[in-house]
């Protein structure tokens, strides 16, 4: 559809200018999703409320303005973009409330999938769909495509558990099906619509002949064309439409909410990895599995695990066999309780027994061993798409066919790809549902190979529909498949989908091309190609799974925009390129925490914090390096510089400190001149004065000899269990209210356990190096790094006592040390047992001190921050707060903070974005139950954070812990 600049305008007055962008920035980042298509959208829209969203949707409809709704961008067939208005619904329409104990659960589209599960399982409760994009997928992206899964099936999709909707029409009519009315509304202000909805219903049940392709069709997964099982699986028009809804990628009207019917969560499994020397005997093995209760049962073909011998951590059932024709099946029975799965794995034990596999195979309910063999199915995709080669596209696609053909067709199926040359693709799938999902790379920007892959669409199209199965059977229709929904359905009934789309959006405005598309090359049109920018992000796929855990996702881009922004930037001319490398100075580099949560999520485990890391240093010339280096033999007077200035800036009233540095912002880069204000905190001490605690060093006092900067010598230090690195974000920034810090409480709490402690030499002058890593200063770091490891590894009895720091970032940044390191400092380093104080407390502290009856909180606010993500030390945190707590809750929506460092200091907007909907929730259940007893976590600078976001005192877990082990009188 073509768009003038008027219908925008329209569309723009009636959505207001602060939800509405046509910044060069925002429109690059959003035409991207996971799929392989590019549409660049003219304006990108983000409303508030839904409301908003209605007006502007009125508007568009009026103007014949053409939109397309996005919310996770994780779909892959290219329904999430658009060249009109791309309407953003993950940003402020994400509500999540239980229903029923858990039994119901009302979602807004921007929910993601993962988070809602998080808040079902406090009821032991989940939502049916299980799509492998969990971590980022929206509940808008699940309903709009029918997504469903590994376990899902096709009892437990979003259409199978719909228990009702809110829908909007183009019109801007509204009806919610939760209402008795709702079919009576629906007729009254829709009346066209309500009557050609039963028109359809009934010439569909009419005719046996098609009544007879519908009910086959969805008999097995399928995500072709819209839902037409819905005209005989209901009987209300409402009803109708609003399953019909689902599947529609958009293109009937926008899914404002629905309320689900959830699941029980089946908390224990028994897993095991089974190897056949062909594919019949896999296929002929499924229906006993089944039998006896399987509830997964995923499918690897020979090529599938050629890629998994790769990995050198592939179980030996793999590793071992000279791959020729074999197939592979990971099945899994899955039980609520110990008991349950009893009954299910006594009978399926023989079973597997009783198969004629290419090696002995049993199950396993070990959670290391399980999460090794899902390891090998959920590892492909990352295998497959990490190492293609630079400028191909990774496509990712599915398809169902009867169960009684899965053998042939996967047979099938393998002998098109390597007709075509897609030597590396793999074929895998969920096998009891004959699913088949398979990867190929290839480049699109290639005449040649474009020719090729229009080639074996036509061939594959051929292949499925011969097998009376379906083009899509999880990712829905998109893009890729519009051209070919009349082939598989036939002209009458796709002429029943097409009266379907002009009765509910007679002006076509929602979603063009989408799902249905009369241009037989549709599916070659509006094809993304990938740029080559940096070795360190190349392998990226847009899938998006790093967004929801980004801290800079509300406020300017995420890892995977970042990633696009520097392709668009590396494929713009002149003009467009100085536009966007403005852009990415602030929406990229400035405002990435740094925090690298990114590469927990990604598949490909790209570190996109890194690179930004590494963009810093880039920017930064010798003479700076250089200064970056000097900086770290003066550490210590700097650490004291800050406290002097705490001190002052204390004794100066708040708002004319805000005001202050306000002014000097607007003058000066944000990145040299911090905000400063209200909640700054008070100077904390020299680490060095630690050394007076009884617990530190080898006299009662802790008095030995003192060494350079103040610190006690490590001579005198035989009797020390542990070394202690105090951090240094400690001695700069005073605890919250009148503690005495972290360090000093930790220390207390050794005492208490009967454990010693040293501390490094030079304590005072040394540092975990990240505010130079995250800064860029690469010669600083360095420099920094061998001034710690000479201060520690004698203290550390050449490795032979752990090294414990008290604050989780600068516990990851030690950890981290070695890759500054040279290779001998580096050896040793990584010899070293390297622990956060919350790890160590639970380990050594915990069994070794007790909590006095009724001392300790009644309840306890715990946040937890992305360092102990990345150190593996949540659990430890949790554990914690138990001891001193009754009742700890870790927020559903917690993330990490953006403070990272002084990161928050200098983009308060950073923090105040991250931290937007944990503190939302703190404030929801505070209202409900009243304030929280204590507000812990394990890092000043987060506790900082969350102070400044919930206005409640953020505690380190320790200082928590000092206080409720007090002994009485």
């Amino acid at each position: 559809m073509t768009v003038s600049t008027e219908p925008l305008e329209e569309v723009r007055r009636a959505a207001g200018a602060q939800a509405w962008s046509e910044r060069a920035a925002d429109l690059a980042v959003m035409a991207h999703d996971a799929s392989h298509y590019l549409l660049r959208p003219q304006a990108v829209l983000t409303p508030g409320s839904l409301p908003e969203l209605v007006a502007a949707l009125v508007a568009a409809n009026d103007a014949g303005q053409s939109v397309t709704f996005r919310a996770g961008g994780t779909s892959l067939s290219g329904q999430a973009g658009g060249s009109g208005v791309l309407i953003d619904v993950r940003r402020h329409l994400a509500e999540v409330e239980v229903l029923d104990g858990g039994a119901r659960v009302r979602c807004g589209p921007g929910a993601v999938l993962r988070r809602v599960n998080v808040t079902l399982a406090r009821y032991g409760r989940k939502l049916g769909p299980d799509p492998a994009s969990e971590i980022a997928c929206t509940i808008g992206g699940v309903v709009a495509n029918n997504s469903s899964g590994m376990t899902s099936s096709l009892t437990a999709t979003a259409y199978r558990t719909l228990s009702s909707m809110q829908f909007v029409l183009p019109s801007g009519t509204t009806i919610d099906t939760a209402r008795p009315d709702a079919d009576e509304r629906l007729r009254a202000l829709e009346p066209d619509l309500h009557a050609g909805l039963v028109r359809l219903r009934d010439t569909v049940r009419a005719d046996p002949r098609l009544r007879a392709i519908v009910t086959h069709q969805f008999s097995m997964k399928n995500t072709m064309g819209y839902g037409l099982n819905a005209l005989l699986d209901h009987d209300r028009p409402a009803d109708i439409l609003a399953h019909l809804m689902i599947g529609s990628e958009g293109t009937l009207g926008y899914v404002a909410s629905v309320v689900l019917d959830t699941v029980p969560v089946l908390a224990r499994a028994a897993t095991s990895l089974l190897v056949f020397d062909s594919i019949e005997r896999a296929t002929d093995a499924l229906p006993a599995l089944l039998g006896a209760g399987a509830r997964a049962v995923e499918l690897m073909d020979a090529a599938s695990l050629r890629v998994a011998q790769t990995d050198r951590g592939a179980p030996a059932a793999i590793a071992s066999i000279p791959v020729v024709d074999h197939t592979a099946l990971l099945v899994e029975f899955q039980a609520p309780d110990a008991a349950a799965l009893a009954e299910l794995t006594g009978p399926a034990d023989p079973v597997i027994r009783g198969l004629d596999l290419s090696a002995p195979a049993a199950l396993t309910q070990d959670p290391t061993e399980r999460a090794g063999l899902w390891a090998v199915r959920k590892g492909l995709y990352a295998a497959v798409a990490g190492a293609r080669p630079q400028g191909t596209t990774n496509l990712l696609e599915d398809v169902a066919v009867p169960a009684e053909v899965l053998t042939e067709t996967v047979r099938g199926l393998g002998a098109l790809l390597a007709r075509h040359g897609y030597h590396d693709a793999v074929t895998f799938g969920h096998a009891r549902d004959a699913n088949l999902h398979f990867m190929i790379n290839p480049h699109l920007d290639d005449p040649r190979e474009l020719a090729t892959y229009e080639a074996f669409t036509e061939d594959l199209v051929d292949l499925i529909l011969g097998a009376n199965g379906t083009l899509k059977a999880e990712h829905g229709t998109g893009r890729i498949m519009s051209a070919y929904v009349r082939r598989q359905y036939g002209d009458e009934l796709y002429e029943v989908m097409t009266e379907l789309k002009r009765l509910c959006d007679p002006r076509g405005i929602l979603n063009p091309g989408v799902l249905l598309d009369d241009d037989p090359r549709a599916h070659l049109d509006n094809l993304k190609t990938v740029t080559g920018v940096d070795p360190a992000v190349d392998s990226c796929v847009e899938c998006g799974f790093c967004e929801p855990g980004c801290p800079s996702r509300n406020t300017t881009t995420t890892p995977r925009q970042r990633i696009i922004l520097m392709r668009e930037i590396a494929a713009a001319g002149p003009d467009r390129r100085a536009e966007l490398e403005a852009a990415f100075a602030y929406d990229a580099v400035q405002t990435c925490a740094a925090d690298s949560l990114c590469v927990t999520a990604c598949p490909v485990k790209i570190d996109t914090g890194k690179v930004m890391k590494s963009v810093r240093a880039a920017g930064h010339g010798p003479a700076a390096q250089r200064a970056g280096a000097a900086a770290t033999g003066a550490w210590a007077a700097a650490t004291s510089g800050l406290r002097l200035g705490l001190t002052v800036a204390g004794a100066v009233p708040s708002s004319l400190l805000a005001g202050a540095t306000t002014a000097a912002r607007t003058v000066l880069p944000h990145e040299l001149v911090p905000q400063l204000g209200a909640g700054l905190p008070g100077p904390g001490s020299a680490r060095s004065k630690l050394a007076d605690l009884p617990a530190v060093g080898g006299s009662p006092a802790g008095r030995g000899p003192k060494a350079v900067d103040g610190g006690p010598s490590v001579s005198d230090s035989a009797l020390a269990d542990l070394v202690f690195f105090p951090s240094c974000t400690g001695a700069m920034f005073g605890p919250e209210g009148r503690g005495e810090g972290a360090a000093a409480a930790f220390l207390t709490l050794c005492e208490r356990a009967g454990l010693r402690a040293v501390l490094p030499d030079g304590v005072d002058g040394l540092c975990c190096g990240t505010p130079w890593e995250s800064k860029g200063f690469v010669d600083g770091q360095a420099a920094m790094a061998a001034r710690v490891f000479d201060g520690v590894w004698a203290a550390t009895d050449d490795g032979r006592r752990p090294l414990v720091c008290d604050a989780s970032s600068c516990t990851h940044g030690l950890d981290g040390l070695a890759a500054h390191l040279d290779p001998m400092r580096a050896a040793r380093w990584d010899t070293l047992e390297l622990l956060d104080t919350v790890t160590y407390a639970r380990r050594e502290l915990l069994p070794r001190i007790e909590v006095p009856a009724g001392q300790e909180l009644a309840s306890l606010a715990v946040h937890p921050t992305c360092s102990t993500v990345h150190l593996g030390a949540t659990d430890d945190l949790v554990a914690v707060a138990g001891a001193v707590a009754r009742d700890v809750r870790v927020p559903d929506d917690w993330g990490c903070c953006g403070f990272a460092g002084d990161r928050g200091l200098l983009h308060p907007e950073l923090t105040a974005g991250a931290t937007e909907a944990e503190a939302a929730e703190i404030k929801r259940l505070e209202a409900a139950n009243g304030p929280f007893a204590g507000y812990a976590s394990c890092n000043r600078t987060c506790e900082m954070g969350m102070t400044r976001a919930t206005g409640r005192p953020y505690r380190h877990v320790l200082e928590l812990l000092e206080e409720v082990t007090r002994p009485l009188g």
